[in-house]
């Protein structure tokens, strides 16, 4: 069966078409940049609901097919932002009514594993889900993807975006904090916050931007950043394998990309006898290809959705969703 996906949890509009054993017959991604300052919730649905017809046509296009063949329509039911969440929800209901077709929504953080799950050959793995919205340490266990750790404030891009606004390096900051980051030659002191199995990000933040008052450079603030941040994720991580007896570790989020996060993490995984996977850069970010993905996953188990089982949820937790399909 042929399933669309539609992504639209926060910056992101994503249409992906997937088949049924999990090829990637298409998956186009428009991301809402704002003309200035962070993101504004109703800018961003505003942009999506401008694009989202011509965007699922161009979708459908790439993958070489019409419509009429599409046997399901899933979106990103939530956690995220209700305005966007809304435009997502909208265009897949008018989908599923136009082409008379079943509709699921489902939880976004939960196809990032799956996605990562039926791409990167692993089987059972801790999920590093590193992204602007979230920051989890996931993993499943008694049906369920259970939460073993995760950001008590912000998520870790958001916190690079917020610090790229305050450093004047500018929006989605985080590869240009990797650039940056590579040519830094000094660990200044920052908070290395983790409490337990959980991690805090805007102490680090507030201290980046006072190391940028007092002069250091910039280089030397990105390298810190993620150093500490990076330390900090790859510590809980650890923890979270030891914990539940993991031999795996997945990454996902659009975080996930960065190079010196992967490094760190596959060296944690090989010190413990362990294997790091990733899937391509396109799956680690907000995408349509994952929403399809998992919806097909979750209608093949037998999961059944009205309209009025619809509604977005933006505080729907990675932890509530029945993983009947496991």
């Amino acid at each position: 069966m042929i399933t669309l996906g539609i992504e639209g949890t926060a910056h992101t509009l994503g249409i992906g078409i997937t088949d049924g054993e999990c090829n990637v017959l298409s998956n186009v991604i428009n991301m809402y940049k704002p003309p200035e300052g962070g993101l504004h919730p109703r800018e961003a649905a505003n942009h999506h609901a401008d694009i989202v017809a011509e965007t699922i046509q161009k979708a459908v296009s790439d993958a070489g097919i019409s419509l009429k063949d599409i046997g399901l329509v899933a979106f990103s039911k939530g956690p995220g932002m209700g305005p966007c969440l809304r435009v997502a929800a909208t265009a897949a209901r008018a989908l599923s009514v136009k082409l008379s077709i079943p509709i699921v929504g489902v939880n976004h953080c939960v196809a990032h594993v799956e996605i990562g799950n039926a791409t990167t050959g692993c089987n059972d793995p801790v999920l590093l889900y590193a992204s602007g919205g979230n920051t989890q340490i996931i993993a499943f266990a008694n049906g369920k993807y259970r939460i073993f750790g995760e950001t008590l404030d912000i998520g870790i891009g958001n916190m690079f975006d917020k610090l790229g606004r305050e450093l004047g390096i500018g929006y989605y900051a985080g590869p240009a904090i990797e650039k940056l980051a590579r040519e830094g030659d000094k660990l200044l002191d920052l908070p290395y916050s983790v409490k337990g199995m959980d991690m805090a990000f805007s102490g680090i933040m507030t201290a980046a931007v006072s190391l940028s008052k007092k002069g250091h450079r910039l280089e030397d603030i990105a390298h810190s950043v993620q150093e500490t941040c990076f330390a900090m994720l790859a510590e809980v991580t650890e923890r979270a394998m030891a914990h539940i007896g993991k031999d795996e570790v997945l990454m996902g989020g659009g975080v996930a990309q960065n190079m010196r996060l992967r490094n760190m993490i596959e060296s944690m995984a090989e010190d413990r006898g362990a294997k790091m996977f990733a899937p391509q850069p396109r799956l680690c970010i907000d995408n349509g290809a994952m929403i399809a993905w998992l919806g097909h996953v979750m209608y093949d188990s037998g999961i059944r959705m009205s309209m009025d089982d619809t509604k977005v949820d933006q505080k729907f937790r990675t932890d509530e969703v029945d993983v009947t399909w496991r």
